[in-house]
């Protein structure tokens, strides 16, 4: 800062002391004319006034733009801070949502465990119940073979041993051993 103002002072003086200083013949009718030997004076003077007119002319539109400026970068500030508000809002929401999907990721695990198991169980039972059909079915048709063999047995024994002839049937034997194969 104190460099800045010897600086200017040194801007404003060195060219009015050497404008200042006399030129021969100049100085000697500058000296007649004003009774003084420079004219560091008046112009110091015009040049007060200078800066007082650029200062009441420029004053005013360089304090509005500044003004301005700062206005513009305090809004600029308020909607950085608001979208980092926001942001944060929607981080937050975020990893709610997150937490939600992972507690349902879970119940939706385990109920397809239980659903897993409630088919396996229903798929155990169901294939119980067809084998014991399957079983019953094959004891039954065991069953039927047998009976057949016994008969076709018994038939080719009778055949080969007793002849139609051998048994004498009468109608009413006849009769009767049809009714009994009826029922």
């Amino acid at each position: 800062m104190r460099k800045k103002s010897l600086l200017l002072i040194a801007a404003i003086t060195v060219p009015a002391l050497l404008a200042a200083g006399g030129h021969g013949e100049e100085a000697g009718q500058y000296l007649a004319i004003t009774g003084r030997e420079t004219d560091f004076v008046p112009r110091l003077f015009n040049f007060l006034v200078f800066a007082g007119l650029l200062y009441y002319l420029i004053a005013d539109p360089v304090r509005n733009f500044f003004k301005g400026r700062r206005e513009e970068i305090a809004s600029k500030l308020e909607e950085i801070e608001r979208r980092l508000r926001e942001a944060k809002e929607a981080r937050k929401a975020a990893e709610q949502a997150v937490a939600e999907s992972e507690k349902k990721a879970e119940e939706i695990l385990k109920d397809a465990e239980k659903e897993a198991e409630l088919l396996a169980e229903r798929y155990r039972g169901i294939g119980k119940r067809e084998v014991e059909a399957l079983e019953r079915q094959y004891q039954e048709r065991m069953d039927l073979e047998e009976r057949k063999m016994q008969r076709e047995t018994i038939v080719s024994l009778l055949d080969e041993n007793i002849g139609a002839e051998e048994i004498p049937l009468n109608s009413h034997q006849v009769v009767d051993i049809l009714e009994k194969k009826v029922a």
